[in-house]
Protein backbone atom coordinates (compact mmCIF):
# COMPACT_ATOMS: atom_id res chain seq x y z
CA UNK A 1 0.00 0.00 0.00
CA UNK A 2 1.22 3.37 -0.99
CA UNK A 3 0.11 6.55 0.17
CA UNK A 4 -2.62 7.16 -2.93
CA UNK A 5 -3.85 4.19 -1.80
CA UNK A 6 -4.05 5.06 1.89
CA UNK A 7 -5.91 8.11 0.96
CA UNK A 8 -8.56 5.84 -0.66
CA UNK A 9 -9.00 4.06 1.63
CA UNK A 10 -9.54 7.03 4.45
CA UNK A 11 -11.83 8.62 1.74
CA UNK A 12 -13.65 5.47 1.59
CA UNK A 13 -14.06 4.32 5.45
CA UNK A 14 -14.80 8.17 7.00
CA UNK A 15 -16.82 9.78 3.70
CA UNK A 16 -14.62 12.46 3.04
CA UNK A 17 -13.10 13.73 -0.41
CA UNK A 18 -10.03 12.20 -1.71
CA UNK A 19 -8.70 15.95 -1.54
CA UNK A 20 -10.03 16.04 2.41
CA UNK A 21 -8.26 12.72 3.01
CA UNK A 22 -5.12 13.32 1.35
CA UNK A 23 -5.07 16.76 3.98
CA UNK A 24 -5.90 14.90 6.89
CA UNK A 25 -3.41 12.28 6.24
CA UNK A 26 -0.43 14.81 5.38
CA UNK A 27 -1.53 16.91 8.65
CA UNK A 28 -1.34 13.89 10.97
CA UNK A 29 2.15 13.09 9.06
CA UNK A 30 3.31 16.48 9.71
CA UNK A 31 2.41 16.52 13.18
CA UNK A 32 4.51 13.05 13.83
CA UNK A 33 7.58 14.13 12.44
CA UNK A 34 6.92 17.38 14.41
CA UNK A 35 6.51 15.51 16.94
CA UNK A 36 9.44 13.01 16.68
CA UNK A 37 12.20 15.46 15.59
CA UNK A 38 11.49 17.68 18.27
CA UNK A 39 12.81 14.38 20.11
CA UNK A 40 9.79 13.64 22.15
CA UNK A 41 7.68 10.13 21.19
CA UNK A 42 4.39 9.10 19.75
CA UNK A 43 2.08 6.95 21.13
CA UNK A 44 -0.75 5.43 19.17
CA UNK A 45 -2.97 3.41 21.72
CA UNK A 46 -3.32 0.20 20.12
CA UNK A 47 -0.96 0.92 17.19
CA UNK A 48 2.36 1.45 17.92
CA UNK A 49 4.62 4.07 19.74
CA UNK A 50 7.29 6.04 17.72
CA UNK A 51 10.37 7.31 19.14
CA UNK A 52 14.03 8.91 18.68
CA UNK A 53 16.86 6.70 19.62
CA UNK A 54 20.85 7.44 19.51
CA UNK A 55 22.69 5.86 17.30
CA UNK A 56 26.41 6.16 17.99
CA UNK A 57 29.69 6.60 15.76
CA UNK A 58 31.31 3.77 15.04
CA UNK A 59 33.47 2.12 12.35
CA UNK A 60 31.97 0.45 9.56
CA UNK A 61 33.93 -1.41 6.15
CA UNK A 62 33.49 -0.29 2.07
CA UNK A 63 31.85 -4.22 1.10
CA UNK A 64 33.47 -3.25 -2.24
CA UNK A 65 36.96 -2.00 -1.33
CA UNK A 66 37.01 -3.70 2.45
CA UNK A 67 38.51 -0.18 3.85
CA UNK A 68 36.93 1.22 7.17
CA UNK A 69 34.88 4.27 7.01
CA UNK A 70 33.78 6.50 9.72
CA UNK A 71 30.13 6.27 10.39
CA UNK A 72 28.95 9.39 12.21
CA UNK A 73 26.68 9.62 15.00
CA UNK A 74 22.93 10.58 14.22
CA UNK A 75 19.31 10.41 15.53
CA UNK A 76 17.21 7.41 14.20
CA UNK A 77 13.22 6.80 14.48
CA UNK A 78 12.08 3.47 16.05
CA UNK A 79 8.55 2.06 15.80
CA UNK A 80 7.74 -0.92 18.45
CA UNK A 81 3.91 -2.17 17.06
CA UNK A 82 1.01 -2.36 20.08
CA UNK A 83 -0.34 -5.47 21.32
CA UNK A 84 -3.36 -4.93 18.58
CA UNK A 85 -1.19 -4.48 15.62
CA UNK A 86 0.39 -7.67 17.00
CA UNK A 87 -2.23 -9.37 16.71
CA UNK A 88 -4.46 -8.12 14.37
CA UNK A 89 -1.13 -9.20 11.85
CA UNK A 90 -1.27 -13.07 13.62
Amino acid sequence: MNKADLVDAISEQTGLSKADAGKSLDAALDAVTKTLSGGDAVSLVGFGNFSVTRRNARTGRNPQTGAEIQIAARNAVKFSPGKALKDAVQ
